[in-house]
C-alpha cells in the first residue's frame, strides 16, 4: 500500500537567508552587521573596487588576461563584443559592466597614461561628458605592446592562480607587472566605508625612480619623479610642501590648470588642455552660468569646437579685453582649474593600507623580487630536469646496442621501463624519456648532441642556483628590465609644471571698484553705507522709532568688516557686497544680510585691514584679554567664525590697537580706571578671557572702554593704575560725560 503523500509545504528553517520564515525574528544589531553588513563590505574592498600592488582592480585583471589567453597580444584585433563574451567566464557580470572596463583601459579614451588595450572605433574620450562611445559590436580591440611587459611572465609560475567563480578555470590572482603599473596608471574606487583615489605618473619618471630606489632605499624620489602627469595634460600648480606631503602620506590635494593660447588676430582664447577630474561641457556650463549672472561681462561668445583633431574650447573675448587677467579670473571661477584629491589606498596581502609613494615603492619591490625569485626557481627546476634527462640519454650512450636489446628482447611493453632501469641503473623517469626516443634518433650523433648540452646546462643551474642566493642579482635583474621599459616605451610627460609663487591669482578686490564712503551702525543692527556725494546732499539720519545711531566710521568700498555677535561669533563680510544708500534710508539690517541665528544681537564691527593689530577684549566680568588679530584671518572664504571669543561672561567692548597706549575702562557703579596696554600679555587662543583688569564690587559690571585719548577724563591720575587687578576710582564731575568710543583704528 503507498504511502500517503502529505499536502503540507516543505518548511525551511534558514535564520541567515531572508524570506523564509513568515513571522518577524528580533536579532542583535551586532549579528545583523556580522552575517550580512561584514560580507558585502569586505566583498567590495577585496574583490571590487580597491586596486592591488599590481596597479589593477580585479575587473580590469580579468578582462586583459582574457585577451591574453584569446591571443590578442600579438594577433589582430577582434571584435570587441567577442571579447566582452569570452571575459564573461571569469567575470561574472553583464556586458554593458565589462566593455565599461574595456573603455576606460583603451587607447581611444584617453584615460590612463600608458592604455593596456589598442582600440579602434569610437571609444569616447574622458574629458567630454556627452562623447558617448560605440556599441561593442562596431568596435575592435586587442592588447597594446606594453602587455607583454605585463604578461611576460605569467606562465613562469610568478604568480599565484585561482579558481573563478564557478570554478571551471583558473585565472591570476595579480599580474606580474615588470614595472610599478600601480603608480602609472590613474586610479579611482570607492568601496564601503573608505575610498581610493590614485593619480597617474609618467612611466619613463616612475621606471628611474624604482631603479633608484632599489639602489639606494633613501633617495630623493623627486629628483626622477617631480609630480604626477595625466593623460589630458593641463599644468599642475606645483607647491612642494603640497606635493612631499602626498608623497610621504599618500593623502592630499594639488591643482591641476587648463593649457591655453591667445590668437591676437581672431581676438579669441583656445583652451586646448584641461584638468583630469572636469570635462569640457562642465566648463562650458559654468562660464554660461557666470556671463548669465553677470560676473563675467570680457566674454561674447564660449563654443565647444573639439574634433578629431582633441580638445578645444573657444572663448570669443570684447575688444580691450586683457586675456591674462580673464584666464586668472576663469580659473578661480571655473573647473578650469580644479583640485585633484589624492587617496593612495591600495590592497597589500588582502589589507587595504593608505601608502606614501615612497611605501608603495617598497611594498611593489619586494613583491616583484618575489616574482622574479620565483620566475628564476621556475627555469632552474626546467634546466634540473632537462639535465637529469641527458644524464640518462648519456648513460645509454655507453652502449646503444645494449640497450636495443633490453628493448627488442623485452616480451611486454609493461616491462620495457623497468629493464632499462636494471639494464643501466637509471631511475624510472629517465628510462621514461629513452623508452619514449623515436626509432630514427637511435643514433650516435642525435645522442652526443643531446649530451653536449650536459656542461652548459650545469653552467647555466650554477648561476640560478647563485643568482636565487643574491639579493643583489635579482635586483640587477629587475634594474635592467626598468631601463629596457624606458627604451620600449618611451614617454614624454604631457602635464606640465607652473609654480604656485610665479602665478598671480584672481582676487574679487581687483574687480571691485575702490572708492570712500561712510559708514553707519545703528543699535538695531542695520548699517548704512553712503558716499560722500550723497552725504552732502542730505546727511540728516533716519532711524526706526525706538533705534538710535551705535557708531560711525569712514572707509573704502572694499573695506573688510568683523561683525562681533552676542553668541560668540565673528562674521566677515566686505562693505562692496552692501548696497550704497542714503542717510535718510535705513540701511541692511544685518541679521539678514550675514544669515545671522535666530535672537542673535550685533555687538561691535571692526575693520581689520591687514589684520597685522593687536585686538583688545572687554568683558563684563571686569576681564580683558588681548589677542593677536591674525587668529581671525582665514585663508579660505568662510564667512562665519564660531568660537570667536569666550562664553564666560558677556562682551563689553571691543577695540583694536597697533601700538602700546592708555586705556580707560568703566564700571557700572561710576568708577574708572585707566591702565597701559603694556600690562596685558598677548593670549594665543580666541577663547580665553585674558586676565582681571577691573576690580568690581558686587552687582557691578565692566560697562564700557576707550582709549584714554577718546574720552573727556581731565585727571588721569586719579584713575591710574600701575598694576593689575584695581578697582579704580570714583568719577568725579568734571570727569564725567558722554564717551565717544570709536572702534575703528586706520
Amino acid at each position: 500500500m503507498a504511502k500517503k503523500q502529505s499536502n503540507e509545504k516543505k518548511q525551511f528553517n534558514n535564520p541567515n537567508v531572508v524570506g523564509l520564515r513568515a513571522e518577524v525574528l528580533e536579532q542583535p544589531i551586532t549579528e545583523t552587521l556580522e552575517q550580512n553588513y561584514m560580507p558585502y563590505a569586505m566583498s567590495v574592498i577585496i574583490s571590487r573596487a580597491i586596486p592591488e600592488i599590481d596597479g589593477f582592480k580585479p575587473s580590469h585583471r580579468k578582462l586583459l588576461y582574457t585577451m591574453y589567453k584569446m591571443g590578442l597580444l600579438t594577433g589582430a584585433r577582434t571584435k570587441s563584443a567577442n571579447i566582452v563574451g569570452q571575459t564573461m567566464r571569469l567575470n561574472p557580470h553583464g556586458d554593458a559592466a565589462i566593455y565599461d572596463t574595456m573603455v576606460r583601459l583603451s587607447k581611444g579614451y584617453d584615460a590612463l597614461l600608458t592604455p593596456f588595450v589598442d582600440s579602434k572605433g569610437n571609444f569616447g574620450k574622458v574629458y567630454s561628458r556627452d562623447m558617448s562611445y560605440a556599441a561593442s559590436r562596431y568596435t575592435e580591440a586587442k592588447l597594446a605592446p606594453i602587455c607583454a611587459d605585463i604578461f611576460g611572465d605569467i606562465d613562469k609560475d610568478t604568480v599565484e592562480f585561482n579558481d573563478n567563480y564557478d570554478g571551471s578555470m583558473k585565472e591570476p590572482a595579480l599580474l606580474p607587472t615588470a614595472f610599478p603599473n600601480v603608480l602609472v596608471s590613474s586610479n579611482t574606487g570607492i568601496a564601503v566605508g573608505m575610498a581610493s583615489q590614485i593619480c597617474g605618473f609618467n612611466l619613463e619618471e616612475v621606471c628611474r625612480a624604482t631603479i633608484e630606489y632599489l639602489q639606494d632605499p633613501e633617495c630623493d624620489i623627486f629628483m626622477s619623479m617631480p609630480a604626477p602627469d595625466f593623460s589630458t595634460g593641463g599644468e599642475i600648480v606645483y607647491d612642494r610642501a603640497e606635493m612631499e606631503n602626498i608623497y610621504n602620506t599618500g593623502r592630499g590635494s594639488f591643482k591641476v590648470r587648463s593649457r591655453w593660447r591667445h590668437l591676437p588676430k581672431e581676438n579669441i582664447i583656445e583652451i586646448y588642455e584641461i584638468p583630469y577630474t572636469t570635462t569640457s561641457e562642465a566648463i562650458v556650463d559654468k562660464v554660461a552660468e557666470l556671463i548669465k549672472a553677470g560676473k563675467i561681462k570680457e566674454i561674447n561668445d564660449m563654443r565647444d569646437e573639439t574634433d578629431l583633431s582633441g580638445l578645444k574650447l573657444a572663448v570669443d573675448l570684447k575688444r580691450g579685453t586683457d586675456p591674462e587677467k580673464l584666464m586668472q579670473k576663469l580659473f578661480k571661477l571655473t573647473p578650469l582649474m580644479d583640485s585633484f584629491p589624492c587617496n593612495f589606498n591600495i590592497l597589500v596581502a588582502g589589507n587595504p593600507r593608505v601608502m606614501g609613494v615612497r611605501e608603495i615603492l617598497g611594498e611593489w619591490t619586494a613583491w616583484r623580487i618575489e616574482c622574479v625569485k620565483r620566475r628564476v626557481y621556475f627555469d632552474l627546476s626546467r634546466k634540473k630536469d632537462k639535465l637529469h634527462l641527458l644524464k640518462g640519454l648519456a648513460m645509454i650512450l655507453l652502449d646503444i646496442d645494449k640497450a636495443i636489446s633490453i628493448i627488442r628482447n623485452t616480451e611486454l611493453e609493461s616491462e620495457v621501463v623497468p629493464n632499462l632501469m636494471m639494464g643501466f641503473g637509471i631511475d624510472k623517469i629517465q628510462a621514461e624519456y629513452v623508452a619514449e626516443i623515436k626509432l630514427r634518433n637511435i643514433n650516435r650523433e642525435y645522442i652526443l648532441k643531446r649530451t653536449a648540452e650536459i656542461d652548459e646546462l650545469e653552467r647555466t643551474i650554477a648561476e640560478l642556483e647563485e643568482t636565487l642566493k643574491s639579493r643583489r642579482k635579482i635586483k640587477s635583474i629587475i634594474i635592467s628590465e626598468l631601463k629596457a621599459i624606458i627604451k620600449k616605451y618611451p614617454a614624454p610627460r604631457k602635464t606640465g609644471i607652473v609654480y604656485a609663487s610665479e602665478i598671480e591669482e584672481y582676487t574679487e578686490e581687483d574687480t571691485v571698484e575702490d572708492y570712500p564712503v561712510s559708514v553707519f551702525l545703528s543699535n538695531e543692527g542695520y548699517l548704512k553705507k553712503v558716499t560722500p556725494q550723497s552725504l552732502r546732499m542730505s546727511s540728516e539720519q533716519k532711524f526706526k522709532d525706538g533705534d538710535a545711531l551705535k557708531m560711525s566710521f569712514e572707509a573704502t568700498n572694499r573695506t573688510e568688516l568683523l561683525v562681533f555677535t552676542d553668541r560668540q561669533q565673528v562674521y566677515k563680510t566686505r562693505l562692496s557686497d552692501f548696497d550704497d544708500t542714503k542717510a535718510s534710508a535705513l540701511g541692511a539690517y544685518l541679521p539678514t544680510k550675514l544669515s545671522m541665528d535666530d535672537g542673535e544681537r550685533v555687538l561691535e564691527i571692526i575693520c581689520p585691514g591687514d589684520y597685522r593689530k593687536n585686538l583688545m577684549l572687554f568683558f563684563e566680568n571686569g576681564k580683558v584679554a588681548r589677542l593677536d588679530l591674525e587668529s581671525y584671518e582665514t585663508k579660505t572664504n568662510r564667512k562665519k567664525l564660531i568660537n570667536a571669543y569666550s562664553d564666560k561672561s558677556p562682551l563689553a567692548a571691543v577695540y583694536m590697537i597697533s601700538e602700546e597706549i592708555d586705556m580707560a575702562a568703566f564700571a557700572s557703579d561710576g568708577r574708572a580706571m585707566v591702565f597701559n596696554t603694556t600690562l596685558l600679555q598677548l593670549k594665543t587662543s580666541r577663547t580665553t578671557q585674558g586676565v582681571a583688569v577691573m576690580s568690581l564690587k558686587k552687582n557691578s559690571k565692566l560697562v564700557s572702554a576707550a582709549p584714554l585719548s577718546e574720552t573727556v577724563i581731565k585727571n588721569v591720575s586719579r584713575y591710574r593704575v600701575r598694576s593689575l587687578p584695581a578697582a579704580g576710582a570714583l568719577l568725579k564731575e568734571d570727569d564725567r560725560g558722554e564717551t565717544q568710543m570709536s572702534l575703528i583704528d586706520d
